[in-house]
């Protein structure tokens, strides 16, 4: 009987854990206008791959990128939430991690943008040359 309850407690642990991470990004899709402008583009790309009928490695490299730019904002995000809970006036040390966290994330987005511009640039310039 204990080993059961010792079970179900580690579900309703990991369902929790689940939970607050679902709350996490809630949290940040509503916080942060630049995580929905990554969402919109991730939409983007998705209804992009799906018109162009891109390889399942396309798609992989699409997935990861989104998943790459997404995670990064999440970081950033939660490192910009602890550094003006810990230090609420400026503080140059503050600003450099700020910003350090910000280049991570446009570091991600240009990488997508790249990975983005040689899966989908070649198909659509075919697709415009075949439909002249």
């Amino acid at each position: 009987m204990v080993l059961m309850n010792n079970k179900k407690n580690v579900w309703n642990g990991r369902a929790k854990s689940f939970s607050y991470a679902l709350g996490g990004l809630l949290t940040l899709f509503k916080d942060q206008p630049n995580a929905r402008i990554h969402v919109v583009a991730a939409i983007m790309a998705i209804a992009m791959g799906l018109f162009l009928g891109i390889s399942s490695v396309e798609w992989i490299l699409i997935c990861l990128c989104i998943t790459l730019v997404i995670s990064a904002e999440a970081f950033n995000s939660s490192l910009e939430y602890i550094a003006d809970f810990v230090c609420a006036e400026k503080h140059h040390l503050i600003k450099k991690a700020k910003d350090v966290a910000a280049g991570a994330v446009l570091l991600t987005a240009i990488f997508s943008v790249v990975t983005g511009l040689f899966i989908f640039l070649p198909k659509l310039l075919l697709l415009f040359k075949n439909s002249l």
